[in-house]
Parts: C-alpha cells; structure tokens; sequence
C-alpha cells in the first residue's frame, strides 16, 4: 500500500482569498461576520461568513474562487490524476439566479473544464461530510496505486436554499458562534473554497494514515453519542493508532446546543487523556460541504506558522471538554472530524514528519 502525502493546499474563506492572507487575519483576531437577510415567512437578517470576493455573474465568480484555490494547491501538478469534488449545495446560487439547470453531470464537466483537467474525475455529496468523505476516497485510490496525484476540492458558495433550509430547522444562531461555549445557540454558514493536492511521491510535512466515515440514521438532523464513537474507534483503527497517541483534534464544535454536548460525550468515551482540541468554525463558519478541506487547509498552516484561532464566548464548562487556548507544543498526529447533517460523521488523522 503507497503512503499518500499532502502535497499542496488551497484556500479561499472569509478570512481571505489564500491561505496566507487567511492566517493573518486569523492572527489578528479573525473578521467581523457579514449579515444574509433571508424574504419571505423565513424573513431575518443571520451572520454569514462571505468570501471577500464580489461578481455579478455567480459562475464567473465561483470559476475564479475555483481556480485561485487550485493554483495555490499546485493543481498544475496533478491534472492527469484523479479529480474529487466535494460540495452540498453544487451551483445551486447560480440557478437561484437563472443562470444554471440543476445537473450534477453539467456541474462536474463544468469545473473540470475550469481546471483543465483530464484525469478522472468523481463528485462526492454527503451533506457537511463531503470533502472528508472525498479525502478519504481519495486516499484510498491513491494507497490502491490507481492514482499517484489526486486533488480534493470542497466547494459551497452563496445560495439561499441552504440558509434558508437551516433557518427553517431553527438551527442557525442569530448572535454568532459560540463553540463548545454556555450560551451557545446555533450555526454560523459561510462559504469556502479549498483545495487539497495529494501525492504517492513524499511531501515534507504531512502524510494522511486513514479515515472513517459512519452513517446514523436514527439522528437525521443531529448526532449520537454512539455514532461519535464509533467514527473515532473506526478512524483510529484505519490510521494503526492508538486514542493516546492523537496530540491535537480539530473538532465540530459549531455552536450548536445539542450536537456540541453530544460530541463532547463521544470525546470523553474514546479519549481517557484529552488530547489538545480546536475548532475553526467562530473564525471561518460552517462551510459545509467544503468544511473538512477548508479546515483541514487552514488548520495545517497554523500549525505550521504557529497561529491559533481565538474563542471569545464563554466556555461551558458542563460539558466537560474545553478548547485549547495555545496550540500544544508539539503536535504529531492530529485527528480532523466533521459531524454533518443527515447523521453522516467522519475523521481523518495526519501525521506531521
């Protein structure tokens, strides 16, 4: 089986249009949410994290978006490798504005054609999971020898179903994101584009060892406690890790005043010794399907610059987790998780050489 590396990474969020400029404005302090009013019997103003990018035509900007995140991850590289998109929304901003059908096939030849790209090529849906889902496919192509290049593209931009969807459920919070905190009341959305290059050949700083997704049918719009565990148990197996080796873990903690403590339930039943934990949702949103590459891009470069997201909310201390105020000071192994809508959760662990 071939180790697989991360050769590259690309990011477009609110906090900026590369991955640089992201984590200076996360030094800072972060940036001020923007606001989305949704019409209609859903009427209200919500925070929004936006991409600080403006068009009036949503494909023009999206190829942009698309294209900036691929160059910065050395896409150029790995045209003739294999070619995972991962979105929950697809391009469904441009049909809202009259300038797209809904046709998965159209949207896939649409951003392989922004690409250049002549490999391969796969499109993954499964709600907020969706890029750690394409990321642990494509791992498992290139472990395979199927591929020696592979790019993970997360994609979810600006489009009123999504807000709209959430707001109905009365899941988004109306004063901000508050993870893991006592007063905490719901999701902040955003946008992202990230991009993920992965290669057989060995990349300096760091190589994927596995992954695991699980599906919980019995909490569509939420999470259990057993299924947390279970996707830590299963990622753990997949990596050849023990639970007391993982130094750091990018957890959900979205803000949402269920799924928050239920996560903190299945970290306190896998991990006996609490390992040093961080969310990047108060900084960036939750950009569902784009969120595991998003975050994954992002939190990479932190460790790698020494930059670390700052939590203002006051921190619940019922629950029995809390997040790390510093990054630690030595991080080997880090463990990444999404918990998604539908009950589909998964985890990644990297390994810093």
């Amino acid at each position: 089986m071939k180790p697989v590396y991360l050769a590259g990474r690309g990011l477009a969020c609110a906090l900026g249009l590369d991955v640089q400029t992201s984590l200076e404005a996360l030094r800072q302090g972060g940036v001020a949410t923007s606001s989305y009013s949704l019409p209609g019997a859903l009427g209200g103003s919500f925070p929004y994290h936006a991409i600080p990018y403006s068009h009036s035509d949503w494909n023009e900007r999206a190829r942009d978006l698309v294209r900036r995140a691929a160059v910065e991850a050395g896409a150029q590289h790995a045209r003739g490798g294999a070619l995972f998109m991962a979105t929950s929304s697809f391009d469904i901003g441009a049909v809202e504005h009259g300038a797209a059908q809904m046709d998965y096939n159209a949207f896939s030849n649409k951003i392989a054609a922004w690409l250049e790209w002549s490999g391969p090529v796969y499109v993954i849906s499964t709600a907020c999971t969706s890029s750690l889902n394409a990321l642990i496919a494509a791992q498992a192509l290139l472990n395979a020898g199927e591929a020696e290049d592979a790019l993970v593209l997360g994609l979810e931009l600006d489009n009123q179903l999504t807000l709209g969807g959430f707001a109905a459920l009365q899941l988004l919070s109306t004063g901000g994101c508050k993870p893991f905190g006592a007063h905490r009341d719901g999701l902040v959305l955003g946008e992202a584009v990230a991009a993920l290059r992965l290669s057989t050949h060995e990349s300096a700083q760091w190589q994927m060892l596995g992954g695991a997704n699980v599906v919980d049918g019995s909490q569509p719009t939420g999470a259990s406690a057993a299924a947390v565990v279970s996707m830590y148990q299963r990622a753990l197996a997949a990596s050849g890790l023990a639970a007391d080796v993982i130094d750091l873990i990018k957890v959900q903690a979205a803000g949402s005043p269920g799924n928050d403590a239920v996560e903190a339930q299945g970290l306190c039943a896998v991990f006996q010794k609490m390992p040093s934990l961080v969310s990047l949702k108060a900084a960036m949103g939750h950009t569902m399907g784009a969120s595991g590459a998003a975050e994954i891009a992002l939190l990479t470069a932190c460790l790698e610059q020494d930059v670390w997201p700052e939590y203002v909310a006051e921190a619940d201390s019922e629950l029995g987790v809390a997040l790390a105020a510093s990054a630690p000071d030595k991080v080997r192994h880090v463990l990444a998780t999404i918990l998604g809508f539908g009950g589909s959760h998964a985890s990644v662990v990297l390994e810093r050489a």
